[in-house]
């Protein structure tokens, strides 16, 4: 008779279900849109034709767009909102180069149609109502895709970006109405019609739950409210956070939220931290190294100031965990995350590797090391400049501090830098994809 732990093992794993419930929602609508298209006629020429092709498929992209981006809680704790993140930069840019060839074609087929030029038929079909709705979606669309671009995305504010991406809510509107208005396939049947409302109902209703209506009920029912403010030194400070019903929030060690503090600075302006204990139903703990004025403003908090919280978001999470060993790696202020999972973990199979560049530097310290003598695990305190030789993740030095790696889940939380070279050390130590998990608190 197998046992639970062989019948775990057997079982799909959490990121695997909802990369399943993704890529079905996928292929089951292309098929559809495909049979929409093959069924709903033709257009005024092939030009035409062509476009309204690439115009179905903009949509359900868009709509895919929306979903990953929904921040929906079941999808969130199963991939984590950073690979999500990565999903939706690159469906993006798909759909931008499939609303460009949309709507290139659409020009192109009506001034073949017309026998008259691209600029002049462009300004005829913005004097139509339609056609020029569909042209402001595509503005738009193209300036969101121009703002990602890494380059220029590195030169904007993560506030300003953010705003010009909110610019997208508006495109959601001005398509949905462009193709209520363009009736060839919106309206070429029942089952069009039917399916098409769902679709959008389904997509939008999705990102207004998760964005808007799940954030504020839940900072309505809790009234997060700041209860301490602890320097941990000179450069780090806890914030401990309290509220109403807080044994009902569902976090859990190893999450993040998204904090605002209204009261304190204007309300546009927010970080993204983790909590650095677990959950214990009283009350949440972030801690922060001032590498910025909002983190750099927390140690000014008054206690009792008004807090809004958007989450608990992320994977990174012992939901995810499938052996009985457990190493985790951090980097810096990574530590947090890290912090809270060993505090949650009652076992004492753990070891913890944390990189610092002195010990003067290591946040939580003192917390982390009775945490593992609890545990009786053991803690790697890895100290000293790459720049000077310091080199503990490569593969030969991760197989002597933990000779029994490829038999843990490896949780690691650090500077991108850092935690590319463990994973890439990870894998020449043949440690298993779904060993390994890594936070990269990816919002942008």
């Amino acid at each position: 008779m197998a046992t639970s732990a062989q019948v775990r093992r057997r079982a799909l794993s959490p990121v695997s279900q909802a990369r399943l419930a993704l890529w079905a929602f996928v292929v089951v609508n292309v098929v559809i849109v495909e049979v929409l298209f093959f069924t709903a006629g033709t257009g005024k020429n092939d030009i035409l034709t062509v476009a309204k092709f690439f115009g179905l498929h903009a949509a359900l992209l868009l709509m895919f767009q929306l979903l990953l981006v929904a921040r929906l809680p079941w999808l969130d704790r199963r991939i984590g909102m950073d690979r999500l993140t990565v999903w939706h930069r690159w469906v993006g840019f798909t759909m931008f180069w499939t609303v460009l060839t949309h709507a290139t074609l659409v020009v192109l087929g009506y001034a073949t149609l017309d026998n008259a030029s691209m600029g002049k038929t462009f300004l005829a079909l913005a004097g139509v109502t339609a056609s020029l709705l569909g042209m402001l979606a595509a503005a738009i669309v193209v300036l969101t895709a121009v703002v990602s671009i890494r380059y220029v995305r590195r030169k904007l504010r993560y506030e300003v970006w953010h705003g010009l991406h909110l610019l997208l809510w508006l495109a959601l509107g001005l398509a949905f109405v462009h193709q209520l208005l363009e009736t060839t396939t919106f309206r070429s049947s029942t089952f069009a019609m039917i399916y098409w409302w769902v679709l959008w109902l389904f997509a939008f209703g999705s990102l207004v739950t998760g964005r808007i209506v799940m954030p504020v009920w839940r900072n309505a029912h809790h009234q997060f409210r700041v209860a301490a403010v602890v320097p941990e030194a000179h450069n780090v400070v806890s914030v401990h956070v309290t509220g109403r019903h807080l044994d009902r929030l569902p976090a859990r060690a190893g999450q993040f939220c998204v904090w605002r503090f209204p009261g304190h600075r204007s309300f546009w302006l927010a970080n993204p931290f983790s909590l650095s204990a677990a959950p214990d139903g009283r009350s949440l703990r972030l801690t922060a190294k001032a590498v910025g004025s909002g983190s750099a403003g927390l140690r000014q908090l008054p206690v009792g100031t008004r807090v809004f919280m958007e989450g608990p978001y992320g994977a990174f999470t012992a939901q995810h965990r499938t052996r009985h060993g457990m190493l985790l790696i951090a980097g810096g202020v990574g530590i947090t995350p890290i912090r809270a999972l060993l505090e949650e973990d009652p076992t004492g199979n753990v070891v913890v590797l944390y990189r610092v560049r002195d010990e003067s530097e290591a946040v939580l310290l003192r917390e982390i090391q009775q945490l593992v003598a609890v545990r009786r695990g053991r803690l790697h305190l890895l100290t000293g400049r790459t720049s000077q030789g310091a080199r503990p993740f490569e593969p030969d030095s991760l197989r002597f501090l933990v000779p029994d790696i490829t038999e843990r889940d490896v949780y690691i939380c650090g500077p991108p830098v850092m935690t590319a070279a463990v994973e890439d050390s990870l894998r020449k130590l043949g440690v298993p994809n779904g060993q390994v998990h890594a936070e990269k608190f990816s919002l942008a």
